[in-house]
């Protein structure tokens, strides 16, 4: 069974090159060199031509800050893309799982967003990535969204990585308190859209399409998540002294794009059974980073 993977080179991407083969699947793997999937023509014939069983949409624009001064960029990827992959496997009745944000959210709640919670971004990046949910259910009725947040994995620049490289550079790191949200394991996440795969091509017919959310198991603020990375590199020897981590307010950190104080996404209905605890994932994230 064929499936494609676009935004390979990703953090989700890589875990899910990483992690294919164990399915029994063939992956097909492209980045913007080998597809742009803003470009319909393109995506036509790429999907015509390998004629994948599913297609997994791990393509986006995540430059948060950036997104504000290039929307033209941000919607390109982030919605006209997911569309044109949503017109082209509908037109050849091929699911499309697509990965979403946490960011589609206002971030004002004080306990876990549902899948059908109300959303109201508030930044150029929720914004393009709802426009691009709502293509692609409006485009193809087999699909899967999938909604998660504060991806980290040993690969390309992420949080842990940073928090990692201050460790070693200085004795205190401030970082914002006041922010909640769910630490989700990119490896976890590719084993999760996976399974998904795996259930969609079960010769009994599929129904549990829709939009869901897949996130780390336990809340915590930046604060709280860079205090278990630097305990964990300090546990593995990678830090030789563990540098202050001192909270701050988000008004002590001004960026451009407005960031959601609160990220935490409600799980319970994930249509497969999967991991989730990110602190046990750290371990391993920390371990392979450092090198």
């Amino acid at each position: 069974m064929k499936v494609l993977v676009t935004g390979a080179n990703g953090q989700l991407g890589r875990c899910l090159q990483d992690r294919i083969a164990h399915f029994g699947f063939d992956g097909i793997f492209t980045d913007l060199e080998q597809l742009d999937i803003a470009h319909l023509d393109s995506v036509e014939q790429f999907i015509e031509q390998c004629r994948p069983d599913v297609v997994i949409n791990a393509a986006a624009y995540t430059a948060v800050d950036k997104a504000e001064s290039e929307y033209d960029i941000a919607y390109a990827v982030n919605a006209k893309g997911p569309h044109n992959l949503a017109l082209v496997t509908s037109n050849l009745n091929i699911p499309l799982v697509h990965v979403s944000t946490d960011y589609v959210f206002d971030g004002n709640a004080t306990t876990p967003y549902l899948s059908s919670s109300l959303t109201s971004p508030q930044s150029v990046y929720g914004e393009t990535k709802f426009a691009g949910e709502k293509l692609v259910a409006a485009a193809n009725d087999k699909h899967v969204i999938v909604r998660t947040a504060w991806v980290f994995s040993e690969y390309g620049k992420n949080f842990v990585k940073t928090m990692l490289r201050l460790g070693k550079e200085r004795d205190e790191i401030k970082v914002v308190a006041d922010q909640y949200g769910c630490p989700t394991y990119a490896g976890d996440l590719a084993n999760a859209l996976l399974l998904i795969v795996r259930e969609l091509v079960k010769d009994k017919p599929y129904t549990k399409y829709g939009t869901f959310h897949h996130c780390g198991d336990l809340p915590t603020s930046w604060h709280g998540f860079t205090a278990a990375i630097v305990d964990e590199a300090y546990t593995q020897k990678i830090l030789d002294t563990k540098p202050l981590v001192t909270p701050i307010p988000s008004s002590d950190y001004p960026t451009p794009a407005k960031r959601p104080f609160y990220s935490v996404l409600d799980c319970d209905d994930f249509p497969v059974e999967v991991e989730r605890n990110w602190r046990s994932s750290l371990k391993h994230v920390v371990e392979k980073a450092s090198h």
